[in-house]
């Protein structure tokens, strides 16, 4: 049954809780509504597109830990791939950025201006689809007072200074957003939280709880619903996965309340409904996500798209979860080493069709005994 007015009062009294804090679910599991051929809101499939009981890595399905190719690092946020195949990895708490080379990490610049404080800090990075030419480092940091894109340029050995490029998002302690990705239209992509003022995901002038697209030089991309803006969509409550499909498709994954987290397919322009809705809704002018979860076992933070399916980390739900995309629409969640790992943060394809999947466990909430977070190699196939 689908959660309308209910549904707002038990958002509306709990927002404070995040479910990347652990809070626990307090409502039944719903049907997401699902896009009907003419692209309106269908009733959603007979049975709900919902993980039920967690199950046990399929290993039928040869998904599997091939490799560890970092250990020791300090709450891993961000992770993007050079041209050359290493990987730049951001860490929240430390600011420090590091590059993975051939199984050894080092240090190549710390991003001073970061303030590290509950889920703020240094956070997503993108690499500059134009590297080999620009040498560019995009980044997403929170400061003492805004969450901000800022870039830098990498000579191969050191970090450069930090220029901002988009200033004035809100930060706060929780719901900070944080995760960057370039589009197939060279546009970089920014997710951000509504930092746990609900009201700010649906205010227009407001650049908190939304997804933005602005150009590599940080001004509103050509083509935004307002082309004064860097608006791309509202209505978010903290998306931290960002993924492009092999359809050019763009999707989120978002953290929810108490009830349901979220796979969402991003379209210019439309209103994904927190505070109104968490999980599906069914109005009209508000779009339903595709697939939900309980936060038990989400709280979803990096997204990625590899052999043919979407990927995303769950922090509370310590899984792996695999997600079927056919004809736009999205199916058949998975999950995969479940608690095996604890807390996992990002996952991004790596140059060579293998996953790499950061945990989360030194920052306080994960268990102490997987306190080491590192960076694992996954065979998705």
């Amino acid at each position: 049954m689908r959660l309308v007015a209910s549904l707002l009062m038990v958002s509306v009294a709990l927002t404070a809780c995040s479910s990347e804090d652990d809070g626990d679910p307090q409502s039944t599991p719903q049907v997401p509504a699902q896009p009907s051929g003419d692209g309106s809101t269908g009733t959603g499939p007979t049975d709900p597109v919902l993980t039920g009981k967690p199950r046990p890595s399929a290993s039928a399905d040869g998904v599997r830990v091939v490799d560890t190719v970092a250990t020791g690092l300090e709450a891993p946020w961000g992770l993007d791939f050079l041209p050359n195949g290493d990987a730049v990895v951001t860490e929240r708490d430390s600011r420090r950025v590091l590059v993975v080379s051939s199984g050894r990490t080092r240090e190549i610049g710390v991003i001073d201006e970061a303030d590290p404080r509950e889920e703020a800090g240094l956070l997503g990075v993108a690499v500059s689809p134009d590297f080999a030419t620009d040498s560019t480092l995009y980044f997403y940091v929170s400061t003492p007072t805004d969450n901000r894109v800022v870039r830098a340029s990498y000579d191969g050995s050191t970090l450069g200074a930090t220029e901002p490029i988009l200033t004035g998002i809100p930060n706060g302690f929780i719901h900070d957003g944080g995760r960057l990705v370039f589009g197939p239209d060279g546009n970089l992509y920014v997710s951000t939280g509504e930092t746990g003022d609900q009201d700010m995901a649906q205010d227009p002038d407001a650049l908190g709880g939304k997804i933005l697209r602005i150009t590599p030089e940080g001004k509103p991309a050509p083509g935004n619903p307002d082309p004064s803006s860097p608006i791309w969509s509202t209505g978010h409550r903290n998306v931290q996965g960002l993924a492009f499909d092999s359809d050019r498709q763009l999707w989120a994954s978002e953290f929810g309340s108490q009830a349901f987290d979220e796979l969402n397919r991003i379209e210019k322009g439309a209103n994904y409904g927190w505070p109104l809705f968490e999980g599906s809704g069914g109005a009209p002018d508000y779009t339903d996500p595709q697939v939900v979860w309980r936060t038990s076992d989400a709280s979803p933070s990096g997204l990625a798209w590899a052999d043919g399916f979407l990927w995303m980390a769950s922090l509370r739900g310590e899984r792996l979860w695999r997600v079927k995309v056919e004809d736009g629409v999205a199916s058949d969640p998975t999950d995969f080493f479940v608690g095996k790992y604890g807390r996992l943060r990002t996952v991004v394809l790596a140059p060579d069709g293998n996953l790499w999947l950061t945990t989360s466990n030194r920052d306080g909430r994960g268990d102490p005994a997987e306190a080491d977070d590192r960076i694992l190699v996954v065979s998705p196939s």
